[in-house]
């Protein structure tokens, strides 16, 4: 039946309530509606096109199958660098979105030169310091850390490090994920004596901004008292532990 653009936005906001839900079937089955509308109706190079096709494959994702999400994200991506440009922000999540599936499959070597280009892009058009270039430093660090190429993820982290201390600031939640990422580099291989005061301020922030009951909380507790497990310091691991199995409970 026909559609009109009120009814798309109606549509949308159906999809959005399947998908809060869980009930991804129904959201995928109105995508594809919305999808045959805006491809009859705005083109097959449309922008708004391409943000169906990435809602569609991120839903796909969600459930594992990426062999259903990924050409959806390679029809994504080639709209959006035809139509925006390669150096586009929504080209660079394009870029981001299908190398996180390729990450998942274990398909490294194809996820690369994609976070690569996500990042170059967030470079040079957001800015070195901008959080966005933290996330895709962080990315990049993730798929090398997942390979063992710690010496590839080291410089990254820091970098993504040092900006979230100066965009954000020290106290940051973000700043916390980003020492517990470095610590947790470390302490894969290792390092303890490097990994520990990461942890430590990464905990402080956790107590002081977000409460000592947070989540959060505890899972900083349980990195730092794995650590002092690893190294047989079971006496200063204990009551970590201890803290955040409490909060779990």
């Amino acid at each position: 039946d026909e559609l009109d653009q009120d009814a798309i936005d109606g549509l949308e906001q159906e999809i959005m309530e399947f998908q809060k839900a869980g009930n991804y079937d129904a959201a995928i089955e109105k995508l594809v509606i919305m999808h045959a509308w805006e491809e009859q109706n705005l083109g097959p190079q449309h922008p708004n096109l391409a943000n169906t096709l990435m809602w569609m494959a991120g839903l796909y994702a969600l459930q594992g199958l990426y062999e259903k999400a990924e050409p959806l994200y390679q029809r994504a991506l080639a709209i959006r660098e035809k139509v925006l440009g390669p150096d586009h922000p929504d080209t660079a999540t394009s870029f981001n979105n299908l190398a996180l599936l390729y990450n998942n499959k274990g398909l490294y070597e194809k996820a690369e030169p994609l976070y690569q280009r996500a990042l170059a892009i967030s470079e040079k058009v957001l800015g070195p310091d901008h959080p966005s270039t933290a996330i895709s430093l962080n990315n990049l660090a993730l798929l090398y850390n997942n390979q063992g190429l710690y010496e590839k993820a080291e410089p990254l982290l820091q970098r993504a490090l040092a900006i979230a201390e100066k965009v954000l600031g020290p106290d940051h939640p973000s700043t916390a994920i980003s020492l517990n990422s470095l610590a947790l580099l470390y302490s894969r291989q290792g390092l303890y004596e490097k990994a520990e005061p990461l942890f430590q301020r990464a905990l402080a922030i956790a107590e002081k901004v977000l409460g000592p009951d947070h989540p959060d909380t505890a899972r900083s507790l349980n990195n730092l008292a794995s650590l002092y497990d690893n190294q047989g310091l079971y006496e200063k691991a204990e009551p970590l532990f201890q803290r955040a199995l409490a909060i779990a409970e």
